[in-house]
């Protein structure tokens, strides 16, 4: 099968770009057409499109913008240095008036409707989603609070924020100043009915769901997002059974972008490792996976016969995938 046809994503227009700390960006996108965007809820995420020097960037971003104004979508991207080149395009070359291409909006972290009360725990840019969760729970009238984990006040611009319009429902923790998220104090004794939400650092992911879990928590009120950047890695070679072709993946492409760039569609949401959408049947392999998702699970890593291409490469000399 090939590429999906450019008319399966939205055409939109930068409209403003702030540097809201030394190292995040926001930007605001706007529909070319000037019509108002897809429709959205809090926690959905889109992927910007964005093709370069031979190589097409396909990176996901939560929508921090309120869900009830559909005039523009709001991204914030944080500069990686030594990233895959992704955040550095839209940092050093993307400006005002830039076109660019967005998946539609798809939510891997959505609010739960009925619960009675919702804990908020973020940090550094994983409060992105939380931005638009606060808008959804401002509508509904249902009792909320946000902690928020930060370097120091230069680092925290979207805490700082959301303290200003919520007060007391915003808790902010600078690491500065010593300051730490204390998860037993704020997940013991909550009311029946309540849920927790988590994203940011892995230090703080992990701590956040452990203490839930150890509290009695059940995993159906534990939500959390939790993307993995793909790694680079030494090239590889893989065939793709049923498309008949040999794909090379080199160091700095994802095993995902190396099959897309041959002209195969191949599935996606998240591109994070977090979600399942591409996972892959393994036919073959002499060699090892090296595998960074967080979605197999230990017995399926195992067993070397499903890959995650999002975000895991191999080491070997044969790679057989079905697709």
């Amino acid at each position: 099968m090939r590429a999906p046809a450019p008319a399966e994503t939205i055409p939109v227009i930068v409209t403003g770009i702030e540097l809201v700390t030394p190292l995040i960006k926001l930007f605001t996108l706007r529909s070319l057409d000037g019509r108002d965007l897809p429709a959205f809820s809090g926690g959905c995420h889109i992927v910007v499109i964005m093709p370069c020097e031979g190589r097409t960037y396909r990176n996901p971003y939560s929508l921090l913008s309120s869900p009830w104004d559909l005039s523009s979508y709001q991204i914030a991207v944080r500069r990686h240095e030594n990233g895959r080149g992704g955040s550095l395009y839209l940092h050093d070359r993307v400006q005002v008036g830039s076109q660019l291409r967005v998946a539609h909006p798809i939510n891997l972290f959505p609010l739960a409707k009925l619960a009675r009360n919702h804990i908020l725990i973020c940090g550094g840019i994983g409060i992105t989603p939380m931005m638009a969760m606060v808008e959804d729970l401002k509508a509904g009238h249902v009792p909320f609070e946000v902690h928020y984990s930060a370097r120091d006040p230069e680092h925290a611009y979207f805490g700082l924020r959301l303290q200003r319009q919520l007060q007391d429902r915003v808790t902010q923790y600078l690491s500065s100043r010593g300051e730490r998220i204390d998860f037993d104090k704020i997940l013991s004794g909550q009311l029946l009915g309540t849920h927790v939400y988590v994203c940011g650092p892995a230090e703080l992911l992990e701590g956040a769901v452990r203490t839930a879990r150890q509290a009695g928590w059940t995993d159906s009120h534990i939500h959390f997002e939790k993307f993995s950047a793909p790694p680079v890695g030494e090239p590889f070679d893989v065939y793709l059974a049923e498309s008949r072709l040999a794909v090379q993946v080199p160091a700095g492409m994802s095993l995902l972008e190396a099959i897309e760039a041959a002209g195969v569609d191949a599935p996606y949401l998240c591109r994070g490792g977090a979600c399942g959408k591409c996972e892959t049947e393994v036919l073959e392999l002499e060699g090892k996976l090296l595998h960074h998702d967080n979605w197999l699970s230990d017995e399926d890593k195992a067993s070397n016969k499903k890959i995650m291409p999002c975000v895991s490469r191999a080491s070997c000399t044969r790679l057989v995938l079905k697709r």
